[in-house]
């Protein structure tokens, strides 16, 4: 907040900071300024986009914002929760205007959007006043003057133009690194949000693993789009870091022709992985299984298989689960001689040989097996994971309850909202004081 006596405020600075109710408890974090661009080249700001419980994004509007100053924000504590989805004629100060480039009227040239400033009015109204900004390089000829890039100066909003254009959009750089902290389900929910030119932007500065993660929990329509968007190299290279079930699915997805392209493109490993599970239907054990299960020996010490669950990447589902086979052990492997839970390697020495405490009386599926009759299995042994075998009794793979629930499930399940009370409002102050005493009785 500016230390003059009209009350002023950074929208880049406001980003992360804490929302409180009146009493005093935490009922959100500052994302981002909603607002609508007026006459003159102002905007009036409309209400905060803030991150609530499970990092669910919200509107929380400027008339319930009661005060804000360096460090937190205070509103009146009530807060409709839906999923915030940005109307026609809004604009985002982060998501939309920073790393905008704007024209100085005096004639000096372009300037990049480092921060814009809002003040508030006589009528408590919220409205951008300045932008702070670094000068863009710039050549005057033989002898003319080369303005650093390193410049930077606060200007008041009247005197550039082209803040609000569509010519010069926000870095996609930017938008990624802001998102850095969300996880897959809820930067896939974000991504929904935005159009086709946004989406392909954002999707090009992901790292490939990131993407592919991202990619597994978006609807179908707007997967193919994405990854069609991409350089074919690129696309590739994203797939070949997916779980083979999940890359299988996409594939089956694309055109043909694009899907042959990307095959070829694959790492020949990967690409026979999807090849082989593109060869079955959909919704059969075949169709839904991942290639990439934990495999051991029979000799391979309970400390062993520890380690291989301890790793980062791996799925909860599939960590629950060891499976014991005969060599080769990457799929289809030899012989499936049974499996191995979670919990029993934890009951366990360390040194002791996973083939002595198997569970021989395996429950498995054939490849073939629909997914009425994988659920059935699943539910009846009350399974994460099931193994899928051939008729020789090698492991070809394995089926996953969130796959199961993936082809359960209806497909626009990603796009619907979550339900919420009746009237839609909720006082966030009293979960966040109910949540502090489970804490403290936990505690």
């Amino acid at each position: 907040m500016s230390s003059t006596a009209q009350p002023r405020f950074y929208a880049a600075r406001l980003t992360g900071t804490t929302v409180f109710d009146p009493l005093g408890d935490v009922v959100a974090t500052v994302r981002d300024v909603v607002v609508v661009p007026q006459a003159r080249e102002s905007a009036r700001a409309v209400g905060l986009v803030v991150e609530v419980a499970a990092k669910r994004r919200a509107f929380l509007p400027i008339t319930r914002v009661t005060a804000i100053s360096p460090g937190q924000v205070i509103s009146t504590g009530v807060l409709n929760v839906r999923r915030f989805e940005k109307r026609t004629g809004e604009l985002l100060v982060i998501g939309d205007l920073l790393d905008r480039v704007v024209t100085l009227s005096d004639g000096s040239g372009e300037a990049t959007v480092l921060d814009i400033a809002l003040d508030q009015d006589r009528h408590k109204d919220w409205t951008i006043s300045r932008l702070f900004l670094r000068r863009r390089r710039r050549g005057g000829g033989p002898l003319g003057r080369l303005v650093s890039r390193g410049e930077t100066i606060t200007t008041p909003v009247a005197e550039v133009s082209g803040l609000y254009g569509t010519q010069a959009e926000q870095s996609a750089h930017l938008l990624a690194a802001s998102y850095q902290d969300l996880n897959p389900a809820d930067l896939g929910e974000i991504i929904q949000e935005l159009d086709a030119k946004r989406r392909i932007e954002l999707a090009g500065e992901l790292a490939d693993d990131r993407l592919a993660d991202v990619l597994g929990e978006l609807p179908e329509d707007i997967r193919v789009e994405v990854v069609t968007g991409l350089d074919a190299a690129r696309a590739a290279d994203v797939l070949d870091v997916m779980d083979p079930d999940d890359a299988a699915d996409i594939v089956g997805e694309l055109p043909e022709q694009v899907a042959g392209q990307l095959l070829d493109l694959m790492a020949p490993e990967e690409a026979e992985d999807v090849r082989r599970l593109l060869a079955y239907d959909e919704y059969t054990a075949g169709g839904m299984m991942t290639t990439e299960p934990l495999v051991v020996a029979p000799e391979t010490p309970v400390a062993h298989c520890l380690a291989m669950i301890s790793r980062e990447a791996l799925h909860a589902a599939l960590a629950s689960t060891v499976h014991v086979c005969r060599s080769p052990l990457e799929t289809p492997t030899g012989r499936l001689l049974g499996i191995v839970h979670f919990q029993q390697l934890l009951r366990e020495r360390p040194d002791r040989p996973v083939g002595e405490i198997l569970d021989a009386d395996k429950v498995a599926v054939p490849p073939t097996a629909p997914l009425s009759g994988v659920t059935r299995e699943m539910a009846t042994y009350n399974l994460v994971s099931i193994p899928v075998i051939d008729e020789d009794g090698r492991l070809l793979g394995a089926v996953t309850v969130d796959d199961v629930l993936d082809h359960m499930l209806p497909d626009d399940w990603r796009e619907q909202d979550e339900p919420v009370p009746t009237t839609g409002q909720i006082d966030l102050s009293q979960i966040a004081r109910a949540t502090a005493r489970d804490d403290a009785e936990e505690g």
